[in-house]
C-alpha cells in the first residue's frame, strides 16, 4: 500500500476537500492518501468526506495549527 502526502496547508473550504477528492481518484483500492491542512473545518469537512465516499477516514490528529489526516481509498 503506498501513501501519498497531500499538502494543503493554507487553503481554506472547500478547497481541501476538492483537492483531496482528485487526489484519491488517482490511487489504488487500498492505498493511503496523508493530508495536511490547516483550516480548523477540515476536520468535520474530512469526517463527512469519508462517510459520503466510502474512503476510510484511518486517524487524524492535530499538531500545532497543522491537522493530519490519514484516508484509506476504499474499493
Amino acid at each position: 500500500m503506498a501513501t501519498t502526502t497531500l499538502d494543503l496547508q493554507g487553503l481554506n473550504c472547500p478547497l481541501p476537500v476538492l483537492k483531496t477528492k482528485k487526489a484519491i481518484a488517482a490511487l489504488q483500492a487500498g492505498d493511503t492518501l496523508e493530508v495536511l491542512a490547516t483550516d480548523p473545518a477540515a476536520v468535520q469537512d474530512f469526517a463527512a468526506f469519508s462517510r459520503a465516499t466510502g474512503h476510510a477516514l484511518v486517524e487524524w490528529q492535530q499538531e500545532g495549527k497543522v491537522f493530519r489526516f490519514l484516508l484509506r481509498k476504499g474499493g
